[in-house]
């Protein structure tokens, strides 16, 4: 029997861009067989729920393993922390969420902004965003409103994602979903609004920390392409049309990934390097580096799905085979994408190879911590 080719070189193309049209990357896989984030539930009567606890040990045990390997070294330079480094950083980001969402008239609707947006997380998305800024030379202040309105946005999905007509699901981060404690119509609208406002607060926050205004439109237009028809969107209908159908193919499932989860991820890098003031070819480094995390944070989502409890994600486990949807344990099975998953990986660092060491230590341990979580 056939093994399945799982070098993933041939994913760029020279001025590509990642969700113009699917990357082709199982082109030849459809030819040949195929052989801690804990949260703490809001106290009753208290409105303003407070940060959850944060915890990034249980997520690191490979890639504290992988330091492992060169503890033997000599080294001037003490290792990167990175376990102190998320935790600053969600830190940082959970306050600046508070901060820019408050609770206020109407309350109801901010109430139920705020449940769902400060619930925890891992906060990737917005961290990628400050990375990606800082290390092209740009400050955490430039790039911090772009990194709130696309957990913002992130937030707005997964309202949406778990309503009774698209996922139905019970469960978000430990808690009832946004529609359990606020209804149905409720939850639209908080979801509604934090798209809305995710635009606004990055447009004016930025214009405040002196970005120049053509790097914040430029950021802007990207990402409005990464939520809409072309990105998110895109992803999420494809996704629903394909429940059910028993030849939903690979390439398929690509399209599915790269939109739906891969293209808020590309956004959140490429939003930083641009509002940092990075070079068209660095911006594109880091559009490669994006769209290889964003489908190896799709394909590792897949493998926990069927290998870890609802206990352990914070969210109903095994749902997507309840719905018959199609995943990749589904298509290649267990151990080719865990295959699949360390090519990813090793491509997106690749990627950042030309940028100082130093600088890109945190995207290189968060692609090590997206491959390597376990929730």
């Amino acid at each position: 029997m056939s093994s399945v080719n799982l070098n993933t070189s041939f994913l760029f193309h020279q001025g590509s861009r990642s969700r113009s049209p699917t990357f082709h990357l199982f082109h030849t896989l459809t030819k040949l067989p195929i052989s801690s984030i804990t949260t703490k539930k809001p106290q009753k009567g208290n409105r303003l729920f407070p940060f959850p606890s944060f915890s990034v040990s249980a997520v690191l045990t490979k890639e504290d393993v992988l330091k492992g390997k060169d503890e033997n070294k000599e080294s001037e330079k003490p290792a990167f922390n990175f376990k102190s480094y998320m935790v600053n950083r969600a830190t940082t980001v959970n306050q600046a969420l508070n901060d820019a969402v408050s609770l206020r008239e109407p309350q109801k609707i901010h109430e139920a902004m705020r449940y769902s947006l400060l619930a925890g997380g891992k906060r990737v998305r917005p961290v990628l965003c400050l990375a990606a800024c800082e290390l092209v030379g740009g400050t955490e202040a430039m790039a911090m409103p772009a990194a709130c309105a696309i957990e913002m946005i992130h937030t707005m999905s997964l309202i949406h994602d778990d309503l009774p007509c698209m996922d139905n699901d019970d469960l978000r981060r430990g808690m009832p979903t946004n529609h359990k404690v606020f209804g149905e119509d409720v939850a639209v609208l908080a979801g509604d609004a934090l798209l809305a406002f995710a635009f606004e607060h990055m447009a004016v926050d930025t214009a405040k920390a002196g970005v120049p205004p053509a790097r914040i439109v430029r950021a802007l237009g990207e990402l409005s392409k990464a939520i809409g028809a072309e990105g998110l969107v895109a992803g999420q209908v494809v996704d629903i049309a394909s429940e059910g159908i028993a030849d939903v193919g690979l390439e398929k499932l690509e399209f599915i990934h790269v939109h739906k989860t891969a293209a808020l991820l590309e956004g959140a890098v490429v939003l930083g390097a641009i509002l940092g003031g990075g070079s068209d070819d660095e911006v594109e480094r880091l559009r490669k580096f994006a769209t290889c995390i964003g489908l190896l944070f799709q394909v590792v989502d897949d493998i926990l799905d069927v290998t870890k409890s609802s206990e352990e994600l914070g969210k109903t486990a095994g749902k997507d085979l309840v719905a018959d949807k199609v995943t990749y344990p589904k298509l290649l099975g267990l151990e080719k994408s865990r295959e699949f998953a360390d090519e990813l990986n090793k491509d997106a660092q690749a990627q950042l190879a030309a940028f100082d060491p130093d600088k890109a230590a945190p995207l290189v341990s968060l692609a090590n911590y997206i491959a390597y979580r376990q929730n």
